[in-house]
């Protein structure tokens, strides 16, 4: 497999004398190495691209979008091997990672329209008695260093959507991609380069929880975009203190299935929230909650579906879930089942582990007090409990500290707008499935997990900083 796969060569030179290997994780096979680069080595990264902010924040507008344009088009002309680069590093299916691969390209198709759109407003200072003499506008300016710090689960697009606003606002990046699958960020990076946008304004760091703490602790970064966990979220901002901050944080998606749905549509769309990436997605579907007149039929169904499943080389086009990301993760998704069933919980599919390879799971009857109904599970795991009336079902749906995306299956339009109001989630899908995600719309954490939001417009508006402008009338 390695032989015929191409990394990307701005992983070399590594820099440094400690490396971390990078395995494929349906082989086993070492891909390479990266560097575990020192905070002395970050340090020098982070002030490289703020001597070179000055330069950046006057590339113009329609140059930044000629500049994002060009990547996308990059993008699509390297498809293929920007899929199998994916395949080989993530375990993601060909299907899932060429899906992965144009919704790249189209985030930075949005980028580019974006980075044309960047507008102030002008300012009715003479509202206020006292300021007649005044006029003026705001300008939005860039913050200058970015860090930027991405997860495995999906490395190319979720990249993306960090790289591309900072580009289109006008910023310099330290971009730090996942030591678990980071080679194809870094191929990322090299297109990003082709496209025309200057090396110094783009740096690398690699390495581990070491080199992201020296990366967002240094005083020349002005923002941090990460994307991952609520408890490195919390040691970032302790350890960074007072910067701006765009953060997603995971969630645990409930998804309310009632019996006036096409049920039909309803497991299909379920089925695709629940297992899609082999379960590591931060809006996959977690928590069914399923009518009790339907909930025979729906568990009926569900399970048939799964058991369809066609498991194998994620290369091959016919499959369908292919491994997780690490040995290390399937078995802590296989012990949080475990643990599960012991306090009571019944398993009705899966559960079944092989390496990094860990089947898809449905269990039912779970304690709310379990943590896997409380905690994100970023697993193949679904939870599929039963519900006497939408009110029962929103508050178990509302039963949790984090949450992205939700939805509803439902053809009575007073359900669907209850439901829209009153579930406790950035996003409310309406007869799909909670991890549909369009790149253009706001994006981010609700409750805890509430930090900024990305979606093209909206991560540039957090990547940037109004600058007023007042003129007063001397003639008076």
């Amino acid at each position: 497999m390695n032989a015929t796969l191409e990394l990307p060569a701005v992983t070399l030179p590594l820099n440094s004398s400690d490396i971390i290997e990078v395995f494929a994780p349906f082989s086993g096979e070492p891909l390479g190495a990266i560097a575990l680069h020192s905070p002395e080595y970050v340090k020098t990264q982070v002030e490289i691209a703020a001597g070179y902010a000055h330069v950046v924040r006057k590339i113009p507008k329609y140059k930044r979008a000629e500049i994002l344009h060009n990547v996308a088009k990059h993008i699509y002309k390297n498809e293929d091997g920007l899929t199998r680069l994916l395949v080989t590093e993530t375990g993601k299916t060909w299907r899932e990672s060429n899906k992965e691969v144009k919704r790249c390209a189209n985030t930075f198709t949005i980028s580019s329209e974006e980075a044309k759109r960047l507008e102030g407003e002008t300012i009715s200072f003479n509202s206020f008695s006292g300021s007649d003499d005044r006029q003026g506008y705001f300008t939005r300016e860039p913050l200058g260093v970015v860090a930027c710090i991405t997860p495995y689960n999906d490395p190319l697009n979720l990249a993306a959507h960090k790289l591309g606003p900072a580009i289109a606002a006008g910023n310099c990046i330290v971009f730090k991609p996942s030591e678990l699958a980071p080679y194809s960020a870094m191929r990322l990076m090299e297109l990003i380069f082709e496209s025309g946008f200057p090396k110094n304004a783009l740096r690398l760091v690699t390495g581990d929880a070491s080199t992201g703490k020296a990366l967002v602790e240094h005083k020349d970064v002005r923002a941090v975009s990460f994307t991952g966990g609520l408890k490195t979220a919390d040691a970032i901002v302790r350890s960074a203190g007072a910067k701006k901050y765009l953060m997603d944080l995971g969630g645990n998606a409930p998804v309310i299935v009632m019996d006036d749905c096409n049920l039909n549509n309803a497991v299909e769309s379920c089925f695709s929230g629940a297992f899609w990436a082999a379960g590591q997605n931060c809006i996959g579907t977690q928590r069914l909650l399923v009518q009790k007149s339907i909930y025979k039929d729906f568990i009926h169904s569900f399970v048939s579906k799964v058991q369809s499943i066609r498991h194998g080389d994620p290369m091959e086009k016919e499959t369908d879930i292919g491994p997780m990301i690490s040995e290390a993760v399937a078995r802590k998704a296989q012990d949080l089942v475990n643990q599960a069933i012991r306090r009571g919980a019944k398993l009705q599919i899966g559960n079944f582990r092989k390496g990094c390879f860990y089947s898809p799971t449905i269990i039912t009857n779970v304690s709310r007090d379990d943590a896997i109904w409380k905690e994100e599970v970023f697993a193949p795991i679904a939870i599929v409990e039963s519900f006497d009336s939408l009110e029962e079902a929103l508050a178990l749906a509302n039963d949790c500290e984090v949450a992205l995306h939700g939805g509803i299956f439902t053809n009575n339009l007073q359900s669907a707008l209850r439901t829209a109001n009153e579930m406790q989630v950035s996003g409310v899908m309406i007869n799909d499935s909670s991890d549909y995600r369009h790149d253009g719309m706001p994006f981010g954490g609700f409750k805890k997990g509430s930090m900024g939001r990305e979606g093209v417009k909206h991560a540039i508006l957090e990547l940037t900083q109004p600058k007023v402008i007042c003129f007063k009338n001397s003639r008076n």
